[in-house]
């Protein structure tokens, strides 16, 4: 299980500590792996979990899926959009990385 705290830009090629996750936000990603983690061990999958933070999370789910030699990739989606809108906003990251991804990527829309 991975989760992504995003940082949200950078000032002259560095991340300026005002876009980076607060304290609070890092707990919380802490925290959702957690309860993962220990719903699938509790339901007898083989677990674990890791939080990250990116500028890039496609590109960065992808890189951990080949690290830990994944079979697929599931993530929880919202709605398709237009293509031009979508670009831009971060709930579109699940088709990003179903673009990018050379293995099975299987989205969850509520």
């Amino acid at each position: 299980m991975i989760s992504i705290a995003r940082i949200h830009g950078s000032a002259f090629g560095f991340p300026a500590p005002g876009l980076l996750p607060t304290k609070r936000e890092w707990q919380e990603q802490r925290d959702l792996v957690a309860r993962a983690v220990k719903t699938l061990k509790k339901r007898g999958f083989d677990a674990q979990g890791e939080v990250v933070g990116t500028r890039k999370a496609a590109k960065r789910i992808c890189h951990q899926a080949e690290l830990f030699s994944c079979d697929a990739i599931v993530m929880a989606a919202d709605p398709p959009r237009n293509w031009i809108v979508s670009d831009f906003m971060w709930e579109a990251e699940p088709y990003r990385v179903r673009r990018r991804a050379k293995i099975p990527v299987y989205l969850v829309v509520d």
